[in-house]
């Protein structure tokens, strides 16, 4: 299960196969330089040319639409349900053309639309519009609305963190169910992959200096497909690792996937093939070759780290660096819902069995989803616990002076901040 749909709710589906990469690429326009510069070798951009539009302040124009790539037709698509490439792209070309982040527009969509499932929304309060998941004209009717501030639009434009809050004022729902299915963390909406069965992702999003994006932590195949990283420790050190090595290219303004999308013949025979060790001794020598300053891999995660603890510490300032903000929506983790336990009973009622030794026959779904779902917080919180010990902070999240002065981030400033803290 990887692949977000009706609101991260599962991860699979049987319409999926109509938005296949193979449907995508026959309308993709081929043969023409798409990389973001004209000495790129991966060339990974995309266009849908000539495409009519059926909606809006364009309908009947006929547009080039930059993508969509797997993100895109994520979010404004399965996690919709929403299945159909006409649909897909034109959403895509909105965001585009509003200024929209497909990603945050997408999980802010499907989290309105769970909502009007369950009676949170109507069409009394969502001003006529019949936000069911499926339902591309309405998507396309709230994208609209929202470009200019009107209607529900005006109250989806506020995100996700802030649609909770309108809505427990105005009296509309539980707040936990709100909580545990509105996938935001730190204010931002969650990216495209289901972290369920990867504990490490779910590190990965929620214990980010950002938000739960995949940029400085994308370990879900790593973890969860390949097994790479099975103890806590294991994922602790790659929780470590990869945001810091994934930050020192913004540092330096280089691309990352060349880093690991292109791999070296042999890469999976050396000893840790995920950090692409032939590309890592290559930025080195490219770093000092530029510079001409002493450098070495060590020293490359060194540099990420001040900053990434600068950031840490800049949260902390701004009142939500700690432990509590790395908190994650349960669903993150687990089935919110009994529709969501039943999709995937069986493989439930294993893990209840044989990892939490807790027999499932006979019992309610209701009581083997507060089972799993106190074990599975529990599994969270260890990984917190673990990761936090080794990036070098305290079990609130808070970096120790110690740390601090051992990566040079020790600057007045930023241990006022700590110290305050500790």
């Amino acid at each position: 299960d990887l692949l977000p749909t009706n609101n991260f709710k599962f991860g699979s589906h049987p319409d999926a196969v109509k938005m296949h990469s193979d449907i995508f690429k026959k309308m993709f326009a081929q043969g023409t330089p798409d990389g973001c510069w004209i000495g790129c070798n991966m060339g990974c951009a995309k266009a849908v040319v000539n495409f009519e539009l059926r909606t809006g302040p364009y309908k009947g124009h006929k547009v080039l639409v930059d993508g969509p790539e797997y993100e895109t037709a994520a979010s404004v698509g399965s996690n919709l349900g929403i299945f159909d490439p006409e649909d897909i792209v034109e959403l895509n070309f909105y965001c585009d053309t509003y200024g929209i982040d497909t990603i945050s527009f997408g999980t802010i969509v499907g989290f309105v639309m769970e909502c009007y499932e369950n009676g949170v929304l109507n069409k009394e309060r969502t001003g006529g519009l019949e936000l069911n998941f499926g339902n591309a004209d309405a998507a396309l009717e709230l994208i609209h609305q929202m470009s200019r501030g009107e209607g529900m639009g005006k109250i989806a434009g506020l995100g996700i963190r802030q649609m909770k809050k309108y809505f427990v004022k105005q009296g509309w729902g539980d707040p936990k169910f709100l909580q545990d299915i509105g996938m935001e963390n730190k204010g931002l909406e969650y990216s495209m992959y289901i972290s369920k069965e990867s504990l490490a992702q779910q590190g990965g999003y929620a214990m980010t200096n950002k938000g739960p994006q995949h940029d400085e932590a994308w370990l879900i195949f790593m973890d969860m497909v390949n097994n790479l990283i099975p103890t806590f420790e294991n994922k602790a050190e790659a929780l470590h690792y990869f945001p810091m090595f994934r930050t020192w290219f913004g540092l330096v303004g280089l691309c990352k996937l060349p880093w690991n999308d292109i791999e070296p013949e042999g890469n999976s025979k050396t000893p840790e093939p995920a950090k692409v060790p032939e590309h890592v001794d290559n930025y080195v020598t490219i770093y000092k070759a530029v510079t001409g300053k002493p450098f070495d891999k060590d020293e490359l995660i060194r540099m990420s780290e001040r900053v990434y603890n600068f950031q840490r510490v800049f949260n902390i300032r701004r009142g939500y660096g700690q432990r509590i903000h790395d908190a994650q929506p349960y669903r993150a983790a687990g089935p919110v819902t009994a529709e969501e336990y039943t999709s995937r009973a069986d493989r439930y009622d294993k893990q209840l069995k044989e990892i939490v030794g807790f027999d499932p026959a006979g019992k309610s779904v209701e009581e083997k989803m507060a089972v799993l779902r106190k074990h599975r917080e529990s599994q969270y919180e260890k990984l917190l616990d673990a990761v936090y010990k080794r990036r070098g902070w305290t079990p609130n999240g808070i970096p120790t002076i110690e740390h601090l002065k051992n990566i040079g981030m020790d600057l007045p400033e930023v241990v006022e901040v700590v110290n305050k803290y500790l």
